[in-house]
């Protein structure tokens, strides 16, 4: 069974939000409801002294100098909620969207964004009852906070809306009605603080986080058996050579491949009388590029971890001093900035793995035969499949440019600089898809390579990899239908079974302090 996360606000690690991203069950830490009660009664004290306070009795954005009735604060509440879900597009995904839910409960429970405890109670029983709002995914441009996608999550609370349930799609109230809950009926401050916020980038950003972990780990196998491929050295991933650099990143990865290759026959046999003195940049300079994508994505982390335990709404509400502060964390900066990072370690892992399959179906570089098959010029074997590869790759460079260095007013000027990071967030999901799909081919690439050199083996981690595919992708000896072994690669990435047989705890991560290589 697995095992509950236990929501503590402001203090939730990065392993459980993987854990939640993946579908793990949450529960609100109770300790933190006075917190919760402490914050909506200041703003009802706030709301008796009559003084207008943004957010809670005027207008929004540019209209933030309108002063609204008491009468009508409950209607100003809902229209907001329904006039702000304005968003076009694909739904975002269901486990995207139930993360991004999590995140903005974590962040209105801690006390500082005046929303009433049966407000997050509601919020907290759709992720336990998987009540997943449709949610479209474009739409924000990252401030003021992610507006129109957690609109359309908030507009789904008021009964408006549509809802994921059991794999239909039904109206909102319908979902709701079916699973025992009543819409509710938003307080003074409660629609602004659930629409406003960074939950939609950061539950993006997150999700291409961890889908660029496994990413990585897969590459770091395929580049390992692809050296095998080319009866490449393993002298470039000496720790002797990496200390000298001290970057932790490069490090761990040098530690990786060297544990990776440990025990090889294919890498002894030629030890002694190979000709070459160096091999190509694909294969020497793994540990410096590789490694410098694990020191970008560890710090993507560190900075998502932060902003995913931050309250990001606006106005703020101290209840210790009975004030709403008016301030702009809703910019998202800091999550298009990691956003960015990702997207650069993850384009460079798909490159790196491509020119890996160039130089495999080259004979000249490889030592094998043209284009990896047995007979060439009757058969092609390889040579599209690196196309293939070539063609995401350029993809990944187009995409990679960076969206935090975009802005465009909005809101008749009154937001005049926001940070894009919505979309940069909602691209990494394609990009992980296209570099995942380069290093399935030099998987299949790498294992043909090696087959080239029986009866010689790879190390035990390599030859498990190896034994993987060979289960489901048999040698190819002549031309066939080649797409079912593409799909059947990725498949193996995808679910993490190459990490597995490799031995996933040998392998560098986001958590800085695995870095030790496989095992001997």
């Amino acid at each position: 069974m697995t095992t509950t996360i236990t929501i503590v606000p402001g203090a939730v690690p990065l392993a459980d939000w993987r854990a939640i991203w993946r579908g793990a069950p949450i529960a609100l830490d109770p300790a933190a409801r006075p917190k919760i009660e402490r914050s909506a009664e200041a703003v009802r004290r706030i709301l008796a002294k009559g003084e207008p306070v943004y957010g809670i009795n005027t207008g929004f954005g540019k209209l933030a100098s309108v002063r609204i009735g008491d009468a009508d604060l409950g209607t100003l509440q809902r229209n907001i909620v329904l006039s702000h879900a304005a968003g076009v597009g694909a739904p975002l995904s269901r486990p995207i969207t139930r993360l991004m839910m999590v995140l903005k409960l974590a962040s209105l429970a801690q006390g500082a964004s005046g929303v009433r405890p049966e407000t997050l109670d509601l919020l907290e029983a759709m992720i336990a009852r998987d009540l997943i709002p449709v949610v479209p995914s474009q739409g924000s441009v990252g401030a003021s906070g992610d507006l129109a996608p957690l609109s359309h999550m908030t507009a789904t609370m008021i009964g408006v809306g549509e809802i994921f349930m059991h794999g239909a799609r039904l109206p909102a109230a319908e979902a709701l009605a079916a699973a025992g809950l009543k819409p509710i009926v938003l307080g003074a401050k409660e629609g602004l603080a659930l629409l406003n916020g960074t939950q939609f980038s950061t539950a993006n950003a997150l999700a291409g986080l961890f889908e660029a972990e496994r990413l990585f780990q897969s590459a770091l196998i395929a580049g390992a058996l692809s050296t095998d491929a080319a009866r490449g050295s393993d002298t470039p991933f000496d720790p002797r050579i990496h200390a000298l650099r001290k970057h932790r990143g490069q490090i761990a990865v040098a530690d990786a491949l060297r544990g990776l290759m440990a025990g090889s026959a294919i890498r002894a046999s030629h030890r002694v009388d190979d000709p070459r003195v160096q091999d190509p940049y694909c294969l020497r300079c793994q540990p410096q590029v590789m490694g410098a994508a694990l020191d970008v994505l560890r710090q993507a982390a560190e900075t998502l971890e932060t902003e995913a335990n931050g309250v990001s709404d606006n106005p703020l509400i101290f209840a210790e001093d009975g004030e709403a502060l008016s301030g702009g964390n809703f910019h998202a900066e800091p999550v298009a900035f990691a956003a960015d990072m990702i997207a650069m370690a993850v384009c460079e892992i798909g490159s790196i793995s491509e020119r890996r399959i160039a130089m495999l179906v080259d004979p000249a570089l490889s030592g094998i035969p043209a284009f990896l098959t047995p007979k060439p010029g009757l058969n092609s074997g390889f040579m599209i499949p690196q196309v293939t590869a070539a063609a995401l790759v350029s993809e990944n460079k187009q995409m990679a440019h960076p969206a935090s260095v975009d802005s465009i007013p909005t809101s008749a000027n009154q937001e005049d600089h926001v940070s894009m990071a919505a979309h940069g967030a909602r691209r990494l999901a394609a990009m992980v898809e296209n570099a995942l799909n380069v290093v399935a081919i030099e998987l299949l690439a790498a294992a043909q390579g090696c087959d080239f050199h029986a009866p010689l083996a790879s190390s035990p981690a390599l030859e498990a990899v190896r034994g993987l595919v060979r289960a489901e992708v048999p040698h190819l000896d002549d031309d066939r239908h080649f797409h079912p072994d593409l799909v059947a690669a990725a498949d193996m990435i995808r679910s993490g079974a190459v990490v597995a047989a490799a031995g996933a705890s040998a392998l560098p991560g986001l958590d800085p302090s695995r870095t030790q290589g496989a095992a001997a």
